[in-house]
């Protein structure tokens, strides 16, 4: 049922039972009827699904003893390429994270075998992380299943959903991030 449609119903109209967001909507819609809460139906979804998605992450970056970030971490010095090293601002940008947090993720990785630390040949104050052998052999057989497991959350839905999803996030997204490009558009 499209969104317009949805934000007036009352709590039992639809044939089918509320879901979570909805029966907060409800709630809401009973005791706020002066505010507008159907943005919380997309919002509200997209938050329970991130957190379902992470969980459903999670349990294969465990099966090789990692967390979510050091995942993160490996990944981005193996699309590195050769030879699979980073500087550690580099690599938080690549994964998005302070540089604080990213020390912490390089010390557990390094105290694993995973990766090394050695001083930049091109600066002596900075540092290049740069993944070991076991550490590449590890990452290369997580991602093959981290992907095995995304398409087999995303195969969920219809192909022809996918591929609207995808459009409609990478559309939003784009907005979000680079919101003077859609200004006067």
């Amino acid at each position: 049922m499209p969104l317009e449609h949805r934000k007036d119903r009352a709590p039992g109209e639809d044939r089918k039972p509320l879901d979570h967001v909805a029966r907060i909507q409800a709630d809401w819609r009973r005791e706020r009827p002066d505010v507008d809460v159907s943005p919380q139906g997309v919002i509200g979804r997209l938050h329970r699904l991130a957190d379902r998605l992470t969980q459903e992450l999670c349990l294969v970056y465990g099966r090789y003893g990692l967390s979510e970030g050091e995942f993160d971490v490996l990944c981005a010095l193996r699309r590195a390429g050769e030879p699979y090293e980073r500087a550690p601002g580099e690599l938080a940008t690549h994964t998005m994270v302070t540089t604080g947090a990213m020390t912490k993720r390089i010390d557990r990785l390094e105290k694993a075998g995973l990766v090394t630390r050695r001083r930049s040949d091109d600066d002596q104050r900075g540092r290049i992380v740069a993944l070991t052998d076991p550490g590449r052999d590890l990452i290369d057989k997580a991602f093959g299943d981290h992907m095995r497991n995304e398409g087999r959350l995303l195969g969920l839905l219809p192909s022809t959903e996918a591929g609207a999803l995808e459009e409609l996030l990478t559309s939003w997204l784009d907005r979000l991030e680079n919101p003077s490009s859609t200004e006067g558009g």
